[in-house]
């Protein structure tokens, strides 16, 4: 093999390896801050039983988690990359950040919910009937909030459906989170012959 594909190989795993160790770090760090979050607004729960204020406390800890995303860009592109990354790049980037913290929400949910708080589901449709009720909704408005929180216990009698379900609260914000992160600060390469992207 000539010296220079044994260089270009050489580059484009370094290239690789500086990816691969921003996208753990900042994932981790996304992922245990949105996990510390939720474990401390659901012992919250258990004690003041706001189920509805404890809600935008959790998203809003998503998107502070998910800001991490932008760091983690934003260091690759400056610091490993040449000051440049296109949008595919940095939405990959985002992509892994926004799976790996969703994975370690998920995996400490689980934790949670099978270790203290297995009548979580029960707690939070008592608490949304009681809010249905306080709201003037009527017979019938009531009656289809019962309907709905029946068929969300029933998904979680199983660990996979917990999986999906805590999957599909948190994932969303990260993707959302990295689209905006690649759109925010992709920087296309003004030096053609220094292309690494």
């Amino acid at each position: 093999m000539s010296p220079v594909l044994i260089r270009q190989a050489n580059f484009v795993l370094s290239k690789h390896n500086d990816m691969k160790k921003n996208v753990l770090v900042f994932g981790s760090i996304a992922g245990l801050v949105a996990s510390a979050i939720m474990a401390c607004s659901m012992a919250a729960c258990y004690v003041f039983t706001n189920y509805h204020g404890n809600m935008w406390l959790g998203y809003g800890s998503m998107i502070l988690a998910f800001s991490m995303i932008f760091v983690a860009v934003k260091n690759y592109r400056d610091r490993y990359n040449g000051g440049i990354i296109s949008f595919g790049k940095a939405f990959q980037i985002g992509l892994y950040i926004a799976l790996i913290a969703s994975t370690i929400y998920v995996l400490t949910w689980l934790f949670e919910y099978y270790t203290f708080f297995p009548d979580f589901m029960e707690k939070y449709a008592e608490y949304g009937i009681k809010q249905a009720q306080q709201n003037g909704a009527t017979a019938a408005e009531i009656a289809k909030t019962k309907q709905q929180y029946a068929g969300y216990a029933e998904i979680y009698k199983s660990p996979l459906g917990v999986i999906m379900f805590t999957y599909l609260e948190i994932l969303p914000v990260g993707l959302v989170m990295a689209l905006i992160a690649a759109l925010a600060l992709k920087r296309k390469n003004t030096a053609p012959q220094l292309a690494a992207d």
